[in-house]
């Protein structure tokens, strides 16, 4: 009979296949953030054989915002999320959820730690 103790000491966690993995939480490698732009490239425009050109065509605005937003240089403005979730048949919201997200990571990562510790919290 099979205790369920984890002889590891890690977490244990009940994976799709029903058997046992056992993970250690301390030890994991935080993965960098993803940039919203990646992800446009990434999962829709190669999946769908869709241009950078093309896309930017076909949602009426110039060629260079859509290559600045794919390599990182601009962000995705509420005008870009509308644009694409009309494009794509996705929720506006759900574009400036990537790059609030994107945003937050890159902050919490960077400067974010020497902030906090200068912040008087009210009481």
């Amino acid at each position: 009979m099979i205790s369920g103790a984890s002889a590891s000491g890690g977490a244990m966690v009940l994976m799709m296949s029903k058997s046992w993995t056992i993970t250690e939480f301390g030890k994991m490698k935080k993965l960098d953030p993803i940039p919203p732009g990646e992800i446009l490239l990434e999962e829709f425009l190669v999946p769908m054989g869709i241009s950078q050109t093309r896309l930017a065509s076909d949602i009426d605005v110039p060629a260079s915002r859509i290559a600045e937003i794919v390599n990182g240089r601009r962000t995705i403005t509420a005008d870009t999320a509308l644009r694409l979730g009309a494009y794509f048949g996705t929720a506006p919201q759900m574009w400036l959820n990537l790059q609030a997200s994107f945003d937050l990571r890159v902050a919490e990562s960077s400067y974010w730690p020497d902030a906090k510790a200068r912040i008087r919290a009210r009481a």
